[in-house]
């Protein structure tokens, strides 16, 4: 089995012709569907074959290179991305978020200068996800370093998102780290990565003390 089955990824089936197969697999995108599906692939196949290969490449590429960061977890070509290897940020300061998208938007934002620990997802235990599964004990690691003064947390305004911000609170007491969460701004059950860069930036720059 290779390992892109073993993954779960589409693999071609036998009698399938090309366009079928790529009609399916674009549908591992987020939010496409079969009629999505088949837009992307025509547009590309009638109007735009050297796009086509360029996306191609563009992911083969993706694929082969990037990775997580050794620190922080975000996505990195490196062993340590850009952020974490930048001296010019606060390294006091660790950041909690979700996703790699989290730290895009705050770093678009451009309202914070320290640095980050990317969960890759939140508490759900109905779904099988426990803190191992999240980098919990990865957390307490840097925690138990003593080289984080503030923990902010950043996870998102959901069930799953409190129940991630209580369990990081229980690390942060546990090795006398001083906790603060981002504050006014974020609707309840928004994602970071869709709240504007002006309401981020308010939300931010007024976090509070987590209790």
């Amino acid at each position: 089995m290779s390992p892109s089955s073993q993954q779960g990824q589409p693999q071609q089936d036998s009698g399938e012709d090309a366009l079928q197969y790529l009609l399916r697999t674009l549908q591992v995108l987020p939010g496409v569907g079969q009629r999505s599906a088949q837009r992307m692939a025509l547009h590309l196949l009638e109007r735009n074959r050297s796009g086509a290969r360029e996306l191609a490449a563009a992911l083969q590429l993706a694929m082969s290179e990037v990775r997580h960061c050794r620190q922080c977890r975000n996505l990195a070509v490196t062993e340590l991305c850009g952020i974490c290897r930048n001296q010019n940020r606060d390294q006091s300061l660790c950041c909690v978020v979700e996703t790699p998208a989290d730290v895009m938007a705050l770093e678009h934002a451009g309202v914070y200068s320290g640095r980050y620990f990317v969960l890759l997802g939140r508490l759900s235990p109905l779904d099988g996800i426990g803190p191992e599964q999240i980098g919990m004990a990865e957390l307490e690691q840097q925690l138990a370093a003593n080289l984080i003064s503030e923990l902010i947390v950043a996870t998102n305004a959901s069930i799953e998102g409190e129940a991630t911000a209580h369990y990081i609170r229980e690390l942060a007491s546990r090795h006398q780290v001083e906790l603060t969460r981002i504050a006014q701004g974020v609707p309840s059950g928004g994602d970071l990565e869709y709240v504007d860069k002006n309401t981020l930036a308010l939300a931010f720059n007024h976090r509070l003390p987590m209790r």
